[in-house]
């Protein structure tokens, strides 16, 4: 059996934000030999991605941030990206995040796509609002996301919260937590996708 190992992305633009506290809340429940890697996105330099696959001139240097994005992305068996719900998706530095996988896709390793196959992708988030409905964009992008990779996709644990701490209020979340990460994902698919 293949130990896990857990990356988490954090994307927030608050330090020890809410999101963060209910990722680290779920990220408790795991398994003492699961391995668990934390790197803050807002804290690394990653530039805006810039589509070069058609380019005349080679690719440009890859960044030191960049090449730790990578490594510990192949690393990792489950991916995590906890970013809380701002305009109804993802951070900005979340999607800079995965913006650069189309560029991983290619150079420097075009291996990248078939290491990704079968890891898992999850999101934690909070959103001032209670209606799931509301963080359905994100939750499609990280779905579709892995369904490209063709990755487990392990869902979104979402929480109430909008002022410092107040998620330690949303009780029905914290009980989510608690075994979000515990079950078994199913392969992300494309709804227009027939079964094998």
């Amino acid at each position: 059996m293949t130990t896990r190992s857990f990356l988490f992305l954090l994307a927030g633009a608050r330090a020890d934000g809410n999101t963060e506290l209910l990722a680290r809340t779920a990220a408790e429940q795991l398994p003492a030999g699961a391995g668990q890697r934390w790197l803050d996105l807002t804290r690394l330099h990653l530039p805006d991605f810039t589509d070069e696959r058609h380019a005349a001139d080679a690719p440009r240097a890859e960044s030191a941030d960049e090449t730790l994005l990578r490594e510990a992305t192949l690393a990792a068996t489950d991916i995590v990206i906890v970013s809380p719900l701002y305009w109804y998706s993802l951070s900005s530095y979340a999607k800079r995040y995965l913006d650069h996988w189309s560029r991983w896709l290619r150079t420097p390793d075009p291996g990248f796509r078939a290491a990704m196959a079968g890891g898992t992708l999850w999101g934690v988030t909070a959103m001032a609002h209670s209606e799931p409905e509301v963080a359905a964009p994100l939750t499609l992008t990280l779905h579709h996301t892995a369904a490209y990779l063709r990755m487990r996709f392990g869902g979104v644990l979402l929480g109430t919260a909008s002022s410092p701490g107040q998620i330690r209020a949303d009780t029905a979340a914290l009980t989510r937590a608690k075994t979000f990460f515990a079950t078994e994902a199913p392969l992300a698919r494309f709804p227009y996708e027939e079964e094998a």
